[in-house]
């Protein structure tokens, strides 16, 4: 379990980055598989969620999660909807106490905020897709829906590394083809492309005007003892893979 120095400090909150260490999944999910669309034992994801939701201080049955999808789509979590079962969206926020949001990655950015104003949380699920398509942006607009005068503190968790993030060139020019400027996050050795989706990441935050920014700076690529890691899965011809949760709750 991994946490943000600065989230930390906010007693009113609880936030985990957590590993994949613990858990109940065997085999290629070995640990803290919470991906209830992996092929893992779903009995299995279910102890796994109840153990986070533990770790929580909260019920498993108020733990909300994504049905991630790469998109630009949030979701306001309010006493009207909290009991939906499926949320088809790349971030969550809510005012809401006692009711934890979780964040599914397996190399993509996870992403936890906290408005210290006006007491509201959220989470965002940032793939390379997302952040290119503004998930970043749609979520701060959705707490400046809430109230346009906002104090947010992020938190960037373990993620897939600038040094072993790759891509092809055709990768490359579609950021390029969004706005030039975007070269910076790139690097060009010996013909392959290496990806910086953690900075990326952070100067969305930046441009939509959050300063207060803290990393978990891991590598779910390179450490296999501590994350799942798709990249990691293809390159040793796995059919499949687990995914690590970040969560944060507000509490009473």
């Amino acid at each position: 379990m991994f946490y943000s120095k600065q989230l930390s400090t906010f007693k009113n909150i609880k936030h985990i980055f957590f590993s994949r260490k613990k858990g109940f999944s065997k085999g290629l999910y070995k640990g803290l598989n919470c991906g209830l669309g992996s092929n893992d034992n779903s009995q299995n994801v279910m102890k796994n969620l109840d153990f986070v939701a533990d770790n929580m201080n909260a019920n498993i049955n108020d733990l909300i999660l994504m049905n991630q999808t790469h998109s630009n789509q949030v979701i306001v979590v309010d006493s009207n909807n909290k009991t939906n079962k499926k949320f088809n969206c790349d971030a969550l926020i809510t005012k809401l106490t006692d009711v934890p949001l979780g964040v599914l990655t397996a190399d993509c950015v996870p992403i936890i905020l906290y408005d210290k104003i006006n007491k509201i949380i959220g989470c965002i699920h940032a793939g390379w897709r997302g952040a290119l398509n503004g998930i970043v942006e749609n979520t701060l607009n959705e707490f400046r829906k809430i109230n346009d005068n906002i104090l947010i503190h992020a938190s960037i968790g373990p993620c897939i590394g600038k040094d072993s993030y790759e891509v092809g060139k055709e990768f490359y020019e579609n950021f390029l083809n969004f706005s030039p400027k975007y070269s910076i996050f790139f690097r060009n050795i010996k013909n392959k492309f290496f990806f910086d989706i953690r900075s990326f990441v952070i100067y969305k935050l930046q441009d939509s005007g959050v300063t207060h920014i803290d990393n978990v700076a891991m590598d779910t690529y390179r450490d296999s003892d501590n994350f799942f890691s798709y990249r990691r899965s293809k390159k040793l011809g796995e059919n499949d893979y687990g995914r690590c949760i970040s969560t944060i709750c507000l509490k009473t």
